[in-house]
């Protein structure tokens, strides 16, 4: 009897495996370079430049850093900068127009309070043609000390801000997000991030987002009217924007992940790349 149980446990985590390796579109290692190890889209880490996008290098702004990562190499941003990589294209992300699903997962390394320089940070942006259109982030707040840490999903601006108030202004209770006063964040051990986004756009359904922090869920954004009027051309994921410390493992699936998904993606041992 023992034996077989440990056979049907071996079974279900197999399967369990296998339904995340079938719903990843994107893996970004960052163990060599700056571009996507794996994608359904375009693999190229590019940047702007005026008008235009050109391929992202390493800078001063941006480095690799080739063993310091939570597995092999990582980015690290040493200071406030102002290149912002960045992956767009419609089979990255999946974004529609009807209804829109995705959990986005990375890894980070910073003690914010003494690493983040002033102002907002945002380690992980996803836009679109136009953020009064719609603009998903997780952000460090900028003058909270400890700062919050937070996860918003800002539909269309006449949803979430009909009287044009500056977002720090509106209180925290009304703005479609998840707070986390206390995150786990050190420079001394890598924090898992993960985000979920369930049925946006989707006028039938009640739609959602859900933040994981070390595969622990924090909090959901719920009771909302999450609709979006962005072009799917145009709808990237950015990083590091003003961020400062490390980043590695970034990875999209497209659906929401349930909970006990996030914690097995938390506890992959290779991380993304034993999924694929």
């Amino acid at each position: 009897m023992k034996l077989t149980a440990l056979f049907v446990c071996l079974a279900s985590i197999v399967s369990a495996q296998d339904a995340l390796k079938s719903s990843l579109v994107f893996h970004a290692s960052f163990d060599a370079g700056l571009n996507a190890d794996f994608s359904r889209g375009d693999k190229n880490c590019v940047v702007r430049k005026g008008k235009e996008f050109v391929p992202a290098s390493f800078n001063d702004d941006v480095k690799l850093d080739a063993t310091g990562g939570k597995f092999g190499g990582c980015l690290h941003f040493p200071k406030k900068g102002v290149t912002r990589p960045q992956f767009s294209g419609v089979n990255v992300l999946g974004y529609n127009n009807t209804s829109w699903s995705a959990t986005v997962s990375v890894w980070l390394r910073l003690t914010p309070d003494q690493d983040l320089e002033p102002g907002y940070c945002d380690p992980v942006q996803i836009t679109g043609n136009d953020t009064n259109k719609g603009f998903i982030f997780l952000e460090w707040s900028k003058d909270e000390t400890p700062r919050f840490f937070r996860f918003a999903i800002r539909p269309l601006k006449e949803i979430w801000n009909p009287t044009n108030v500056q977002w720090a202004d509106i209180p925290f209770e009304k703005r479609p997000m998840v707070q986390v006063a206390k995150a786990p964040f050190s420079r001394d051990a890598w924090t898992h991030v993960a985000f979920t986004l369930n049925k946006l756009n989707e006028k039938s359904a009640k739609p959602s987002g859900s933040l994981y922090l070390n595969g622990k869920l924090q909090g959901r954004i719920e009771n909302w009217d999450l609709s979006f009027a962005w072009d799917p051309a145009s709808v990237a994921m950015v990083l590091g924007a003003s961020y400062v410390g490390r980043q590695d493992d970034l990875a999209v699936f497209d659906r929401a992940l349930t909970d006990e998904e996030v914690m097995q993606v938390f506890k992959l041992e290779r991380g993304i790349v034993g999924l694929r």
